[in-house]
């Protein structure tokens, strides 16, 4: 079956690493390789800008991570650019890797129309507003404080309508996240949350979120990383399993996908620690749902959000 992936951390790797390719094998260097993409059955794969703390917050980091996207990513032969939703059709049509590009957290933008305008010719077609802390746009789901938009975040969900932009919520404050659903016209979407009902914590989502993604025909991409999956030492793949079950229980099987934020976490799953793995995944909702909803649940949902809401051409 085949899968869309809607998170990965690999340009922030090969920010941090010059060395590092699609091709890199060394064990501990990448989760996201062409062989393990491959071996996982990976349709297309959504990399992230993401700028973290100790890099400088300024524009020209985030501009450097597009760069590595379109010297390191769609360089490789059989990979295609998704900017528009005929470009995703003709990706699952010929066979071509879909590679979109999002950005993770606009802190590094400060405000400057300008860079955002940039990053979507470069490609950006999807936006978190926020990491985990708070920053000129928004309050992050960890800010203490618990805050929303700003008035330049206000803005900012304005500008990226017009642009084509979809608005992610996977970092956002709750308290964003409303006001989102207020202000919004268009679909959005969490690229890499889970069920906070399953697991108590910030970054996953309440079902009254959950229901509200459902509403507004969004889709949300199940997550990998232990820590929002279960509170065990060890986390298998029933773990991710037991999320799946309760979003389907909350009428969202038509909007689960999967964001496996691999290259973003040093821990995984137990048999799911790389693209690779997703076959495995595969196998165990077979043995719970009928494969039209696996096969949802894989890529069909994300497809369809993506087909529906991008550009048309």
């Amino acid at each position: 079956m085949k899968v869309i992936d809607l998170h990965c951390d690999v340009l922030y790797k090969m920010q941090k690493d010059p060395k590092l390719t699609l091709h890199t094998e060394e064990e501990g260097k990448l989760d996201v390789t062409r062989a393990r993409l491959a071996e996982g059955n990976v349709n297309a794969q959504v990399f992230a800008i993401y700028v973290p703390e100790d890099e400088p917050m300024e524009p020209q980091t985030a501009l450097h991570q597009a760069e590595l996207f379109w010297s390191k990513v769609l360089t490789e032969p059989g990979v295609k650019l998704i900017r528009t939703a005929g470009d995703l059709e003709e990706a699952e049509r010929t066979g071509a890797l879909g590679a979109l590009l999002s950005l993770e957290g606009v802190d590094s933008l400060r405000g400057q129309w300008w860079s955002l305008r940039l990053l979507h010719r470069l490609g950006v077609r999807l936006l978190g507003m926020t990491w985990n802390h708070a920053n000129w746009a928004a309050d992050g789901a960890m800010e203490p404080r618990g805050g929303g938009l700003t008035a330049a975040g206000r803005k900012l969900v304005r500008e990226c309508e017009k642009l084509g932009i979809l608005i992610d919520v996977s970092h956002l404050s709750e308290k964003g996240f409303w006001e989102l659903r207020e202000l919004a016209s268009r679909p959005f979407f969490a690229s890499h949350s889970n069920a906070r009902a399953i697991l108590n914590h910030p970054r996953n989502l309440t079902d009254d979120q959950i229901r509200a993604l459902i509403q507004v025909n969004g889709i949300l991409g199940i997550t990998f990383v232990p820590y929002f999956l279960s509170g065990s030492d060890t986390v298998r793949i029933d773990d991710v399993l037991r999320h799946v079950e309760h979003i389907c229980e909350l009428g969202g099987a038509g909007h689960l996908a999967f964001g496996s934020d691999f290259d973003g976490t040093d821990s995984h799953v137990s048999g799911l620690s790389h693209p690779g793995g997703y076959p495995a995944l595969a196998e165990a909702l077979l043995k719970r749902y009928p494969e039209s909803v696996v096969s949802g649940f894989l890529s069909g949902n994300a497809s369809r959000f993506l087909r529906d809401n991008l550009p048309k051409r």
